[in-house]
């Protein structure tokens, strides 16, 4: 059987400025991105209907039977039996929303509302991301069942004697990684350290907590859960409840607490992010879809960051603020709570990015990793580019 994971539009809108540059299944939830989970849980690749302007980094293959799902819904076991279960041209639905269909090759649609199959109710719960702050609220669940999916059968490396360490059982380190010197408390949560990262000495970590291959704890790092770092990133200072989804710094001491910070980013020393009002109200965020402020529900919200977008030394971010794709931002003073991409400036006001020199900025960026930025993901970035300016 041949897998798609399809966005659905308000949701992918929703979830912006973070699915600017990519599909809503790739977005990290918990220690893996959803796209992940399903893989594992399925023993197969997937691949996703987008839109248009990522379909070339994130192409659809299609076969003579698919089944479509939407991207946002984590795979449990009683969903991934109701999709298994689907026959041809039968939808999967709960509450109206449709959560994925079986077609053919020939039917195979990018619009998921144009099934006409017949409609199959799902009886049971769902762990779906249909707004941006679960990303690091449901942190926590997330955790534990991507934790449970990559730890079963297999066995932890030994953990260093130098090591302060609480509740063993609950802590796994993949081969090659580095743990020093630091004191890791899994009792109120698992931690995985992954494949060739490093916890340097004088770390301290409390669990609910994962950090991806390649990344790095700096020294005296403080870690409070749920918190997951993705790969190739350096994190230092203070980190409550946050996620970072990749590829991106935050080295140097400052806090980051009950946050969501894309690929490409580097948050400068001394950046420091409020996650609660003064008046100790809900905090209210920039929605996309909505065009306004709306209300999370929550009494902690800090930073929300799209990809490419960098912060200067000793930076200062209100509560509940979003950045989004490839901001500059920098100087003395705390700028708005909502910053659109490709701006340059800060609470002294703002001006447009340079397209070429973010493009430029970029390609630095990419080649300090070995890699290269090219004309697919230019392409991309100036696809956003024009959705600021228009």
């Amino acid at each position: 059987m041949n897998y798609v994971l399809f966005d659905e539009k308000q949701t992918k809108t929703s979830l912006l400025p973070l699915t600017f540059t990519r599909p809503i299944c790739d977005l990290r939830f918990g220690i893996l991105t959803i796209r992940e989970k399903w893989e594992l849980v399925l023993g197969s690749k997937t691949s996703t209907l987008t839109s248009e302007y990522l379909s070339e980094k994130y192409p659809v293959i299609d076969a003579e039977e698919n089944i479509l799902i939407k991207g946002s819904i984590v795979p449990t076991k009683e969903f991934v039996e109701a999709v298994k279960n689907l026959k041809s041209e039968e939808t999967l639905v709960k509450d109206e929303m449709i959560l994925a269909y079986r077609v053919t090759k020939e039917n195979l649609s990018e619009n998921e509302s144009d099934t006409d199959g017949n409609l199959v109710e799902f009886e049971g719960d769902l762990i779906s991301l249909e707004h941006i702050w679960q990303l690091f609220s449901e942190l926590d669940v997330n955790l534990k069942f991507d934790f449970q999916l990559i730890t079963k059968g297999r066995k932890s490396v030994e953990i260093s004697k130098t090591n302060n360490v609480v509740c063993k059982e609950n802590i796994f380190i993949e081969e090659g990684a580095k743990v020093e010197y630091a004191s890791l408390n899994a009792s109120d949560g698992i931690i995985y350290i992954g494949k060739d990262a490093e916890v340097m000495e004088g770390s301290f970590i409390r669990g609910p907590f994962a950090l991806g291959q390649h990344s790095q704890l700096k020294m005296g790092t403080k870690i409070y859960g749920a918190t997951s770092i993705g790969p190739f990133c350096k994190v230092g200072g203070e980190v409550s409840n946050s996620l970072l989804i990749g590829y991106s710094n935050k080295a140097h001491d400052g806090f980051l607490g009950n946050s969501v910070i894309g690929e490409w980013c580097n948050l400068g020393a001394g950046t420091n992010c409020s996650n609660l009002k003064n008046t100790y109200e809900d905090v209210r965020l920039w929605n996309y879809y909505e065009e306004s402020f709306v209300s999370t529900g929550l009494q902690f919200c800090g930073l929300i960051m799209g990809d490419h977008s960098k912060t200067g030394i000793n930076s200062m971010l209100n509560t509940g603020t979003v950045i989004g794709v490839n901001v500059n931002l920098f100087g003395t003073g705390f700028p708005r709570n909502f910053i659109p991409s490709f701006s340059w400036g800060g609470a002294n006001g703002f001006k447009i990015y340079n397209l070429n020199k973010a493009i430029q900025v970029a390609e630095r960026v990419y080649a300090r990793r070995s890699l290269d930025f090219n004309e697919v993901e230019i392409n991309i970035l100036k696809h956003i580019f024009k959705y600021v300016i228009r």
